[in-house]
């Protein structure tokens, strides 16, 4: 099992940034890539960014620009440094650990508990 801790998040104004954490701990040898989901009332979840142990990433296009994910190998730690902050992107944000192999994330066995990110004057 691999535990994820997604501390952060909070009230932030349009235009400014807030930066999300998350640190992986327990069989983390199960898994080579992290990343963020968000999910807004009434949408699905949906992918923000991703990166592998390699520091291969991808990004929703909605964000490309505006936010950038980045990891701590020693720490197990994932980061989510969120500029340019639009009311759009309010959203509870994911923590998520998967694989990536053969081209492809593979997520949904590991999350984390959710963070609110709200963008508002």
């Amino acid at each position: 099992q691999v535990q994820l801790v997604d501390p952060g998040g909070g009230l932030v104004q349009p235009g400014g940034s807030v930066r999300l954490s998350c640190a992986a701990s327990g069989s983390i040898f199960s898994i080579n890539a992290m990343g963020w989901y968000r999910q807004s009332p009434g949408k699905q979840r949906e992918l923000v960014a991703v990166i592998t142990n390699g520091g291969r990433r991808n990004y929703a296009d909605s964000v490309k620009g505006r936010f950038t994910i980045s990891r701590d190998n020693a720490k197990n730690t994932v980061y989510l440094q969120m500029d340019s902050l639009k009311p759009e992107d309010k959203a509870v944000y994911y923590c998520a650990a998967g694989q990536y192999y053969s081209s492809t994330y593979r997520f949904g066995d590991y999350w984390g508990q959710g963070t609110q990110v709200t963008v508002s004057s």
